[in-house]
């Protein structure tokens, strides 16, 4: 009889619980803005049963529109209108179903005010990887309920890199002389292996734990910004983690591009442009899984369109970032991730989105460019994208692989091709990122090269981005796996005795390139001539390669000499048409003075950096 008491009691607390706590697990966005250009919003809600209820609001200003209901009846999707006249608040959303009626409060927040800061020619970009650059909070090494746990011992587990450790090291990256940090992922990832990375979503509207919370995002990007810092966050529309919450249950049968068995896509982005192309190498390119565990989402269905979008609104307005690095731009649908573009713009004028454009060849990844006319019409609205014809063409230069002046010329050839390109100074431009062998590995470890790539990188035209650890001539060979392109930084740990941030445990060579790193990056960001101003350069000759970076009120000579034991004599006449109304001036690495321009000496295996006098 007791136990039957106990049993009546809980029961009837069970009954007294609020409703909604029982049928709405969740509302995606979990928050939305007053003052958006658009008025439009649309809510995901899910929960047992949801799709059967209708929904009504009597907050001033916001109208329920419509009502969107798929064959999942755990879903239901509802349009909202949020007028001008919506005040900040909180908004009771009613749901009813025949007797039944449920209530939910959600967030109307004042959209932030702030400046549009975006990046351009003028930034330099530090690209982190979360988990592998600082831990500043081990109490958020191992999360409950998140499947991979700490174990710095294999190069591709979690190694406990936080939000917290990157804005502990905020003041040396600024000091480093790098106005923007771009980090890749760091949403929920809970996959059961190789989760560090971050390319595998399982929610995006929540910070993975074990990187923090979004708080702390918020903070990382305020403490950037009171440092004169711009942040870049990583994106992915084209997938999603194989254990993404909807997963469980699909919000429909066609959200994610579905087969009878695991299909791959063909990684042929360029079926996009070929006038030549099957519909099945477009179609497997478009709607093939990335990876086994990477669910390929269906942009071609509107309400994952309209989901994608908002989600990248909701973390522009709610953490005040400045850019977005888009993974795999060309992979989704295209004409999707136009009006997605298109729409970030209208709602934040001058904000800046670079997409990961993986070609070899400068006439496919123009394809993509901002305000590039295309034969077949398409227009990407894509303000900026990643510059990989001219990162490998920078691997062939100083690999060693070929005579100096025909190495030199792989870069002179890429630069000429600019034609291709409506505004080459938006290009994103790097020696290596997290995807390849490190730059210093792939020139056979060797620091001139680094010296020489760097000059050339932060010389030349376009948004130059630093990969971490670069500084210190970091090593990683892609062939051992991926995780060794990610080793730990050193400092960012308790109990490493080696430190870049300290000085301490560095070789005299680790030295030497951090302190040519800084004061080369330092440097730029003053020269207005290297952010915007125009180029000339000259065909490779005898191991040379020079050009000028030049505007009405001052010009740049750089010299890169690739032979590796022949001084060279730089003869000035070759140059008469850069040099006019010039006669010195000063190398900005060594701080020599170059006191006639008419002929001088360069050193085997360096470059030269001049401001013209």
């Amino acid at each position: 009889m007791k136990r039957t008491i106990q049993t009546l009691v809980l029961l009837m607390l069970a009954a007294q619980l609020p409703l909604h706590a029982q049928v709405i697990e969740r509302i995606d966005p979990p928050s939305w803005f007053t003052g958006m250009k658009n008025d439009a919003l649309q809510l995901m809600v899910y929960g047992k049963e949801i799709g059967s209820y209708d929904v009504k609001t009597d907050y001033t200003g916001v109208e329920v529109k419509t009502l969107v209901r798929t064959e999942n009846p755990n879903y239901l999707f509802v349009n909202l209108n949020i007028s001008d006249d919506a005040a900040p608040g909180t908004v009771t959303l009613t749901f009813t179903s025949g007797k039944k009626t449920l209530t939910h409060s959600y967030p109307l927040l004042a959209r932030p005010a702030g400046p549009a800061r975006g990046l351009n020619s003028s930034d330099v970009i530090y690209l982190l990887m979360p988990d592998r650059f600082a831990n500043g909070d081990t109490a958020n090494d191992n999360v409950a309920g998140m499947t991979e746990q700490l174990n710095r011992s294999n190069p591709g587990g979690r190694h406990g890199g936080d939000l917290k450790g990157i804005i502990s090291h905020l003041d040396y990256l600024n000091s480093l002389g790098v106005t923007g940090i771009w980090l890749n992922p760091f949403l929920e990832n809970n996959q059961h292996h190789s989760s560090y990375h971050g390319y595998s979503t399982t929610d995006y509207y929540k910070s993975d734990p074990r990187y923090g919370t979004n708080d702390e995002f918020k903070e990382l990007v305020a403490e950037a910004h009171k440092r004169g810092m711009k942040v870049v966050m990583d994106m992915i529309f084209n997938h999603i983690g194989s254990f993404h919450w909807w997963m469980k249950e699909l919000p429909s049968k066609d959200w994610i591009h579905q087969f009878d068995k695991f299909t791959r896509t063909n990684y042929r982005a360029s079926t996009y442009m070929d006038p030549y192309a099957s519909e099945i190498d477009k179609m497997l390119m478009e709607k093939g899984w990335f990876d086994i565990t990477m669910p390929d989402l269906n942009q071609s269905n509107p309400l994952v369109e309209t989901y994608l979008i908002q989600t990248s609104l909701w973390w522009i307005a709610f953490s005040d970032l400045d850019g977005i690095r888009m993974d795999t731009h060309p992979y989704p649908q295209p004409d999707m991730m136009a009006r997605w573009a298109k729409r970030v713009e209208e709602e934040f004028p001058g904000f800046f989105i670079v997409g990961e454009v993986w070609y070899d060849d400068p006439a496919l990844s123009s394809y993509w460019a901002l305000n590039k006319v295309n034969p077949d019409g398409y227009r990407s609205n894509l303000p900026s994208l990643t510059d990989l014809p001219l990162c490998f063409a920078t691997h062939r230069a100083f690999e060693g692989k070929l005579n100096p002046t025909d190495a030199l010329s792989r870069l002179y050839n890429l630069l000429s091709q600019d034609f291709l390109y409506p505004e080459p100074l938006r290009n994103v431009i790097f020696l290596d990122n997290h995807d390849m062998t490190r730059f210093y590995t792939q020139t056979g470890k060797s620091l001139d090269a680094y010296k020489m790539g760097l000059s050339f990188i932060m010389t030349t035209r376009g948004i130059p981005q630093l990969y971490y650890g670069s500084e210190i001539v970091m090593e990683g060979d892609k062939s051992r796996g991926d995780g060794w392109l990610r080793e730990d930084f050193p400092g960012g740990w308790p109990g490493d005795t080696k430190s870049v941030i300290a000085g301490t445990g560095l070789s005299e060579q680790e030295k030497e390139a951090l302190e040519f790193t800084k004061r080369i990056l330092n440097w730029r960001k003053a020269k207005e001539v290297i952010h915007t101003g125009k180029l000339k350069h000259y065909i490779p000759n005898d191991g040379l390669y020079v050009y000028f970076r030049y505007n009405c009120k001052e010009s740049v000579m750089v010299i890169i000499n690739l032979n590796d034991t022949e001084s060279k004599t730089v003869p000035g006449g070759k140059y008469a048409e850069s040099l006019e109304g010039f006669t010195a001036g000063k190398e900005i690495i060594s701080g020599k003075e170059i006191e006639s321009l008419d002929s001088f000496t360069i050193a085997p295996k360096t470059a030269m950096i001049i401001e013209l006098k």
